[in-house]
């Protein structure tokens, strides 16, 4: 036992240097140390400048016998010690104690009588918990030593007692300045937090354990969680192992009380809840328990064996293509925690850890806990299975609501005297045909399988100061006269916005000018372009083609113009790329039901059937709306075309100057 006595006489000889500290008499400076064990040391006193050469032996002492200066004696007397044992003094002063504990690890020398001993106790001083244990104790340490005293524990009391007097005595200025500053409830409310700060009211009262903890459970392996959820979901689903038929926490939901509190993780075994046993009950037993458990709730459970890693926000915002209603979902694991949306509403995922159930938050929603929604690949494999089985309708396979064609007349580019190049009236087909077109193959496969509608990745834009304008795209149902409009915008102000020119093979007139009314050129060339895909819709009448090209647009949008288009829905595909960032207004004639007057007192208003024409209208509306509503950004309801332009440049406003959601391939 020779190093264990060896080593807490270390130890003891380390601490009275600690408490001396303070005392000069131990602080020695030494300019010359040999070998430790044998040979002379000089040493070097700064208070009396004594140089001793002095024949050191083998240490056999520990610690060693420290020498006396001759110079001094008495309560000034001057001990010198071996330099490495200085070097121990210096070095237990000006760090801490677990660089301390290190350093005497590392001056264990082996000891062929103990080495069984000797590596104990290294294996000890090297033992990283007693490590962290030394640096927490010097952190309390230091923050005793610089944590600032309370003067006074009861401020708040004092101040009172200092305006019962203030108002009892005469009131001067000074004391009735005094008497307002502390009424104030700002002041009142400060008092009150450094009474609370100086008690050391402020440590959280934690419950008591329960009395009938179970014995049969490790005492490390049970977990005790008391969380407080006042009236709100506990924010956590629960499923039965197959394997070993314990009831486990299946999925933590973001935001939720569990997710907040950080100790409830997925994959936890869940043993009791409020003293109740669930180890023999259903999962549905289970969540009634949880359901009508009010304010606090206290949960036993066994931790997982790995518990999953703090979910960092991924900031992915997905625009919903779908309207979905967990009631109406059988899939969903629970109903209570899914979240339900509308089409063209944005959703902040926050968690795609499920390949089949995401956690998403709606964007502008102030509840911030996470509900369950569909995963994209979830929602595609069911309607690939819905289209499989024909229970999935296509926009393909439905007749689409007639469509007249017309050409322009002369005088539609005039309004309020100014000419409006390349207004025309709309030329709208029924047939879409690509006459040549390589791309007709690709186009009838696509028709055959649509687009799955699901979601798509969104992000924030605005539109910055010379950037090109976006393209305004106009759709519109039967009867929603979208010429009307673009007209009145256009004349409004000719400098800001513009239309696209379109293309026709129809003979120039005499009054008609070369890119004004119209590009004229032959047919050849028309087809040339078709050919090339550079129309974006086309239409032919009297024999004459006619159609709108990219160039067109592409050359108004050059000349920093915001270029006004009015397409068939079909069309909008084309145009949803990176160049053009198009905004889709979706445009709809407002119909409403007439209601003819009671015919007695006691009969009511009843509603007169739609004429023909309405209801083509409303199915017109119905149609654009259901396939290819997910591409619009706004939808303006037409009453009159003065009403429907204020609308439309109230939108048009916003689009420079507010922040929109576009897909994520628009910016990157």
């Amino acid at each position: 036992m020779f190093g264990t006595s060896r080593l807490l006489a270390n130890l003891s000889f380390l601490s009275l240097l600690s408490e001396k500290q303070n005392e000069q008499r131990l602080i020695c400076s030494h300019v010359l140390c040999p070998q430790i064990g044998h040979g002379p040391t000089q040493q070097v006193c700064k208070q009396c400048l004594l140089n001793e050469y002095t024949p050191w032996s083998c240490y056999t002492t520990y610690p060693p016998s420290p020498r006396i200066c001759r110079q001094s004696s008495g309560a000034d007397q001057h001990r010198h010690y071996p330099l490495h044992w200085l070097y121990f003094v210096v070095h237990t002063l000006s760090s801490g104690l677990h660089e301390t504990l290190a350093l005497l690890t590392s001056q264990l020398r082996p000891d062929s009588n103990h080495k069984e001993e000797m590596g104990f106790l290294r294996d000890v001083f090297s033992e990283k918990s007693l490590s962290y244990l030394m640096k927490i104790h010097e952190k309390l340490r230091y923050y005793e030593r610089q944590s600032p005293t309370p003067v006074l524990h009861s401020a708040m009391a004092l101040a009172e007692d200092v305006m019962e007097e203030l108002q009892a005595a005469s009131v001067h200025s000074d004391e009735r300045e005094l008497l307002q500053l502390l009424s104030t409830p700002h002041l009142r409310a400060m008092l009150m937090v450094h009474d609370t700060v100086a008690q050391k009211n402020f440590d959280p009262v934690l419950p008591p354990l329960p009395d009938n903890i179970d014995e049969d459970f490790d005492e490390e392996s049970v977990k005790i969680v008391r969380l407080v959820k006042n009236k709100e979901p506990l924010g956590a689903t629960i499923r039965r192992d197959e394997h070993s038929g314990a009831v486990v926490v299946a999925r933590i939901m973001r935001g939720g009380a569990a997710d907040r509190s950080g100790l409830v993780h997925v994959g936890d075994e869940l043993r009791e809840v409020n003293g109740i046993a669930v180890l023999h009950k259903r999962p549905d037993e289970i969540s009634q328990i949880l359901a009508q458990s009010q304010g606090s709730i206290t949960l036993k459970i066994i931790p997982a064996t790995q518990e999953e890693d703090r979910l960092k926000d991924s900031k992915v915002f997905m625009r919903a293509l779908f309207h979905y209603n967990p009631r109406e979902d059988r899939a969903i694991p629970c109903q209570e925690a899914g979240l339900p949306f509308q089409r063209r509403q944005v959703l902040e995922v926050v968690s795609q850890d499920d390949p089949t159930w995401w956690q998403a938050k709606r964007v502008g929603d102030t509840n911030l806990r996470a509900g369950l929604i569909p995963s994209k690949q979830f929602q595609e494999r069911r309607l690939s299975y819905r289209r499989a089985t024909g229970t999935l309708p296509s926009p393909q396979n439905l007749r689409k609501p007639p469509c007249e064609l017309m050409e322009a007349c002369d005088c539609e580019g005039y309004l309020k005297g100014h000419y409006v190049a390349g207004l025309r009236r709309s030329f709208r087909l029924g047939r879409r045909e690509r006459l040549g077109s390589p791309q007709e193959g690709k186009a009838s496969v696509v028709a055959e399988s649509p687009e799955l509608l699901t979601y798509e990745e969104v992000t924030r834009y605005q539109h910055q100061p010379g950037e090109r304008p976006r393209l305004v795209v106009l759709i519109g149902s039967l009867g929603a006269r979208l010429h009307e409009l673009k007209q009145k915008v256009v004349a409004e102000n000719p400098q800001h916005f513009g239309v696209a020119v379109p293309h026709t093979t129809r003979p120039r007139k005499s009054h008609e000018k070369e890119g004004v009314e119209y590009h004229f050129v032959s047919k050849q060339a028309f087809e040339a372009d078709l050919h090339h895909n550079k129309f974006l819709e086309h239409g032919e009448y009297k024999e004459n083609l006619y159609g709108t090209s990219l160039d067109a647009i592409q050359s108004v949008m050059a000349k920093n113009k915001v270029c006004l288009v009015d397409v068939e829905p079909d069309a909008l595909q084309q145009l949803r790329t990176s160049e053009f960032k198009p905004y889709v207004i979706f445009v709809k004639p407002a119909i409403q039901e007439k209601k003819t007057p009671p015919m007695s007192p006691t009969c009511e208003d009843t509603a007169t059937p739609l004429d023909e024409e309405q209801q083509e209208m409303a199915a017109s509306a119905a149609f654009i709306d259901q396939y290819y509503g997910h591409l619009v950004d706004s939808v303006l309801v037409k009453q009159d075309l003065q009403s429907a332009h204020s609308q439309l440049r109230v939108l048009l406003e916003k689009l420079s100057k507010d922040t929109h959601w576009v897909p994520v391939s628009w910016v990157r």
